[in-house]
């Protein structure tokens, strides 16, 4: 047997050990037909299964778990081509896979955000500003992610523009919050042209003062529009740039233990003109996720031609195991995109939305696209599965793996409705941040079941599980 070589291994076999969740008695019975390519000693291991929950050693071969338990019983399972990996008492774990995340669009942008996730005090945040600030160009920027912790403290804030322009009068700094407000210093609002002349644009609404000149702050109402269309006024990355900051995004997912993910799509990620940096990544082996993705409509009134044009450019499977297209969404129809600022009220879809959906659904149907569609609200998910069950009737959705994101409020007859037509739900953490406004609108006993994953699973329906990164 060849030496042992001691790594350290946060991902080694990843996939793989994915099959540690259940059944590692029965593996271990059919493993003395098989000979290991891989063995994971000296290491903690978590199988779930009762018989033997914290095996030392794993056998891995062709890719599977092939047998749980000591670190002898294993390496009896070995030959003098086996690979064998000491973990030195470090834990391993399956190869998460976020099914809702935006590594393409973020990627573009990852190195110009300064991120205040788990920043709990407001004074701390503004400091870690500041010293971005110094260390910043124009016109590059800075942009970077505000959200409110799991557990606040009560003298924490949102940050005031007076505290950004004073910080940073240049160069342009975006603070997004959630997908429901941003705040711009005056560098920023020059950078994206917003002037006393600039209008409100739909379903959003730049703040102004007494003499109508814009502050700073970006409403979303009733959707994130004017945040996508803001962001994409600012300043970009320059290529070269792009394939370093994409980089970095897919080694912090891989940080924390993220191997796959699904990318959603996005507002303002346009194919395949937004996909060019990933795509040279690919090309040059210098992924490291797996990545599948979405194509997500650009034009409101344009939808059913932009998935006519990409049906004729590209298919679901294509591509290779680190890449490739997994079919349309996260948005179909501009009309059917609900938002989920708990702060505010249900938006209503208007009535055109079965209208400008149905020819879209049965277009995907007819060619076999898979497709996931954004529906906070059980009343925009009804209306959508009134859709579905009409395609169905001429086209079967059977196998198509089409699925629903978000679901905060789903009813268990629309979950039941789901499972007949043979769909999914993909949910995410939403409620970490803005639980205390879900419950605040429809109080504590709706956010019980607020996502209802435990009704999904009963009913039989796939449930997959996002982040929504960078969001």
């Amino acid at each position: 047997m060849s030496p042992t070589r001691r790594q350290t291994a946060l991902g080694v076999a990843a996939g793989a050990l994915s099959s540690l969740i259940g059944g590692a008695a029965a593996q271990n019975r059919d493993a003395r037909a098989m000979t290991a390519d891989l063995l994971l000693v000296n290491g903690r291991f978590t199988t779930l299964d009762r018989a033997n929950p914290n095996p030392d050693a794993v056998a891995i071969a062709q890719g599977r778990i092939l047998a749980v338990g000591t670190e002898s019983e294993m390496r009896a399972l070995a030959d003098q081509t086996t690979q064998v990996i000491d973990l030195d008492g470090r834990r391993a774990i399956p190869g998460l896979i976020d099914s809702h995340m935006h590594i393409i669009r973020g990627g573009l942008n990852y190195n110009m955000e300064l991120r205040w996730d788990g920043v709990r005090s407001l004074g701390r945040a503004l400091e870690m500003l500041k010293r971005q600030v110094a260390v910043t160009r124009h016109p590059r920027g800075v942009r970077y992610s505000l959200r409110s912790s799991p557990t606040r403290r009560a003298a924490d804030r949102l940050t005031t523009l007076d505290e950004i322009n004073a910080i940073a009068p240049d160069p342009p700094v975006f603070i997004l919050h959630l997908y429901d407000r941003a705040l711009l210093n005056g560098a920023a609002l020059r950078a994206v042209g917003y002037g006393r002349d600039t209008p409100d644009p739909p379903g959003g609404e730049i703040q102004r003062d007494n003499a109508g000149n814009p502050t700073g702050l970006l409403l979303a109402k009733p959707n994130a529009t004017i945040l996508y269309a803001t962001l994409a006024k600012g300043p970009k990355l320059p290529p070269e740039y792009q394939l370093n900051s994409t980089r970095h995004f897919m080694r912090e997912m891989n940080r924390l233990g993220v191997t796959t993910v699904i990318d959603a799509g996005g507002g303002f990620q346009n194919y395949p003109d937004d996909y060019a940096i990933i795509e040279k990544l690919h090309a040059e082996g210098q992924l490291t996720l797996r990545i599948a993705y979405n194509l997500f409509t650009q034009k409101p009134k344009q939808e059913l031609a932009d998935f006519e044009s990409w049906s004729k450019q590209v298919k679901p499977g294509q591509g290779d195991d680190l890449y490739r297209h997994n079919g349309a969404g996260e948005m179909l129809v501009y009309s059917a995109a609900d938002f989920e600022d708990f702060r505010v009220e249900r938006p209503d879809m208007p009535p055109n939305m079965e209208g400008d959906l149905e020819p879209v659904v049965r277009l995907l149907a007819e060619n076999r696209w898979p497709w996931r569609l954004h529906a906070t609200y059980d009343e925009t998910i009804t209306r959508a599965l009134d859709v579905f069950e009409r395609v169905d009737r001429d086209v079967p959705l059977a196998g198509l793996n089409w699925f629903f994101d978000h679901c905060e409020t789903i009813s268990d007859r629309n979950i039941d409705r789901i499972a007949a037509l043979g769909g999914g739900i993909a949910v995410q953490h939403r409620m970490m941040f803005q639980g205390e406004d879900f419950v605040a609108r429809y109080g504590a006993k709706a956010a019980e079941r607020t996502p209802p994953v435990a009704r999904m699973l009963e009913a039989g329906v796939p449930v997959g599980a996002g982040t929504d990164a960078t969001r």
